[in-house]
């Protein structure tokens, strides 16, 4: 009498070996594109952060008689109401509900000191109304 071989139902292990190939390649492909996706988040925020920005900077100088948010009360001047001279009030405004952070460093600081190694938040001048993002990444990336 012969004995019947019943039938096991495996993956034998040239096939278990192919798949594990086949996932590593696509592995290869896939994590390259996540790892560069965090940065250009990063960068597209930075970038409507900065257009934002500048835009309500605009706006207070076109209604405050050709005058830019001063540095030492920026901050106050740009999420609050003010009268014409500047000063608190609640003629015009607020032109932001807060000073957003910069997406590279994290850092909501307003400041004049702006040099590319900085970690600071923002850069701006209040005699130009020149604002910008204030350390060496987004300087890199903009």
């Amino acid at each position: 009498m012969s004995r019947l071989r019943a039938k096991t139902k495996a993956f034998t292990l040239v096939e278990v070996l192919i798949v594990v190939i086949v996932l590593g390649i696509l592995a290869a492909i896939v994590v390259p594109q996540f790892s560069t996706a965090s940065g250009d988040a990063n960068l597209s925020a930075l970038t409507t952060n900065l257009q934002t920005i500048r835009a309500q900077i605009e706006l207070y100088r076109l209604q405050h008689n050709d005058t830019y948010p001063t540095l030492a009360s920026f901050v106050a001047q740009m999420t609050a109401g003010t009268k014409v001279d500047g000063t608190a009030g609640t003629d015009f405004g607020p032109y932001l509900l807060s000073i957003p952070p910069n997406p590279f460093s994290g850092v909501s600081t307003v400041t004049n000191t702006g040099t590319p190694a900085s970690t600071l938040g923002w850069y701006y001048n209040e005699s130009t109304g020149q604002f910008a993002a204030n350390d060496s990444v987004a300087h890199k990336a903009l």
